[in-house]
């Protein structure tokens, strides 16, 4: 019985351990993302041999600060943990790896130390100081005094493999303060990505000190490298510390310039010129607002870009740069059916009437249907049918239902509008502008404006709720419904369709009050809808017809 007991007690705990490793393994049925090492208690991050633990802490994905100089020091670069490149400035020193290779003659190739005496030893050669030169003079020295013993046939080739390594403080103003390893060739960006980049809020980017002990060793502004490419090389050394200062004084510059920053500046006040030549007015500007506030006063400044010099700003000044052209000519497209050229420089506040006498006709231009296509014309025909498509959806989404049934019917006409709407928003607008040909001389040419002659034809289109869209050749006297009998008639009963008539200028007509059509013209037949909701029919009625004028498009359900 005692045997029992414990064989039953021992299944028993089998059991439980089995069912905790399988609720530990089990994939989380709520679809959360496991957690992460470091949260989960497990060291996932790699250790170096100098005990530091080089793993990047994560961070989560921030907007990018107005500050000139943030950019350095993004999520990425910070948390790469690369080094930025050898120091050519480094000088050689004990420890250092250098790689030899010779070939031709004599062949070795090895990494070698620099000894306690500045020395690296090369078989067949003997000791040769390295020490004390620079990694750019390296090659050059190893090469001149190898040829003193192999004066022909040999290729010397030498390069700093590994510099010491070194562990270096950053402190300040760095969005993660402490000691960082590296090598004693690495640039000072590379332990300031390693510090996760400087406080873009409270840091200063032209104030940061390399120390040695209590002495000030070199003062670096970022500026300089970001502006100019410049960036003061230091070797460091084991404890050294950066140091980034507080941030100094700064101004912000906004407008047409390639740099929209604000710039961070030593001292009290900033000379203009110096901004400007920070921020890069693009080309074409003009002038410069300067917006200066002091305690509950605020004050503008209004000045050519010319009168720069001279001028200064103070912490806290605003700039804003502008482009205040004058437009003295414009220029329109001429396309269609004519003989000349295609493009025409006009003077500002230039008529059509101006532009036809020097329009080359030829015997195929219709020159009194002239059409007129303008952007600005279409951008407004898009907005008004973006407004009339969300009214359309809102109407077909609010209608009430007092029946289970009458909600199912609202639900599929919902959908249909839906699907309506989402080619409707497709369409695109032409811009057309109807022209009356008794007042040419009153209408004025914008930049970028497209005059299009039309030409001539003897046809008629006919398209839209037709059994067979097609063109018809004219004849004159047929009427409306003369033409749409030869395309096989309505796909609607007459009441349930709506037919414009499109001219060749572009003026819409309802079709019912057109007697005879001209060579051409255009039938499009709508189709009419019925809603039970008074606001969805109308909606899609007035939609339907602002697409055939507008983009000359008939859309089906």
């Amino acid at each position: 019985m005692k045997l029992l007991k414990t064989f039953i007690f021992l299944m028993a705990c089998q059991l439980i351990q089995a069912e905790a490793v399988e609720i530990n393994t089990y994939p989380d049925l709520t679809g959360a993302a496991p957690l992460p090492a470091f949260l989960a208690g497990k060291n996932s991050g790699s250790t170096t041999d100098n005990g530091f633990d080089n793993t990047p802490i994560p961070t989560e994905p921030s907007v990018v600060s107005r500050m000139f100089g943030a950019q350095l020091f993004t999520s990425t670069s910070a948390n790469s943990g690369v080094s930025i490149g050898f120091n050519p400035s480094y000088v050689i020193s004990q420890g250092d790896q250098i790689q030899i290779r010779l070939w031709g003659a004599y062949k070795f190739d090895g990494v070698l130390s620099v000894d306690p005496q500045g020395n690296i030893f090369l078989p067949n050669v003997g000791p040769l100081k390295v020490a004390g030169i620079t990694n750019s003079q390296l090659n050059s020295t190893v090469t001149a005094k190898v040829k003193r013993v192999y004066q022909a046939n040999v290729n010397i080739y030498a390069s700093l493999l590994q510099a010491q390594p070194v562990k270096v403080f950053v402190t300040g103003y760095a969005n993660n303060p402490g000691l960082y390893g590296g090598i004693a060739s690495d640039s000072l960006l590379s332990y300031l990505s390693k510090a996760g980049g400087i406080d873009s809020e409270r840091g200063s980017y032209v104030d940061i000190v390399v120390k040695r002990n209590d002495r000030v060793r070199s003062r670096i502004n970022l500026y300089d490298f970001l502006l100019n490419g410049k960036l003061s090389l230091s070797q460091f050394a084991d404890g050294d510390t950066i140091v980034v200062g507080p941030r100094q004084h700064t101004v912000s510059i906004d407008g047409d310039v390639f740099n929209r920053y604000d710039f961070e500046f030593k001292g009290n006040k900033v000379s203009l010129s110096e901004a400007l030549s920070w921020a890069r007015p693009k080309p074409g500007a003009t002038h410069m607002t300067i917006i200066r506030e002091q305690g509950s006063m605020k004050r503008s400044e209004y000045y050519p870009l010319s009168s720069a010099h001279g001028r200064i700003l103070e912490d806290g000044d605003r700039l804003l740069v502008s482009s205040d052209r004058y437009i003295g000519t414009i220029q329109v497209r001429i396309e269609g059916a004519h003989s000349g050229e295609h493009a025409m420089v006009l003077p500002y506040g230039a008529t059509l009437r101006q532009v036809l006498p020097n329009i080359r006709t030829n015997s195929m231009s219709q020159i009194n249907s002239i059409q007129l296509y303008r952007r600005s014309v279409a951008v407004r025909q898009k907005e008004m049918l973006n407004v009339s498509l969300q009214k359309l959806e809102e109407a077909s989404l609010s209608a009430q239902s007092l029946t289970n049934e009458e909600a199912r019917l609202r639900m599929q006409e919902a959908q249909m509008v839906s699907r309506f709407v989402a080619k409707a928003r497709a369409a695109v607008p032409k811009g057309e502008v109807i022209l009356n040909e008794g007042n040419l001389g009153q209408t004025l040419l914008e930049d970028g404006d497209v005059i299009n002659i039309p030409e001539k034809t003897s046809l008629v289109m006919i398209h839209g709720g037709v059994l067979f869209p097609n063109a018809v050749s004219w004849q004159k006297g047929l009427s409306p419904n003369d033409y749409i009998k030869k395309v096989g008639g309505l796909t609607q009963k007459k009441g349930d369709s709506k037919i414009i008539l499109i001219k060749q200028n572009g003026e819409a007509l309802d079709a019912e009050d057109v007697k005879s059509l001209q060579p051409g013209d255009e039938l499009m037949v709508l189709p009419k809808y019925q809603s039970k909701s008074i606001e969805v029919t109308k909606g899609i009625s007035t939609i339907l017809y602002q697409l055939a004028v507008a983009a000359k498009v008939v859309l089906t359900f």
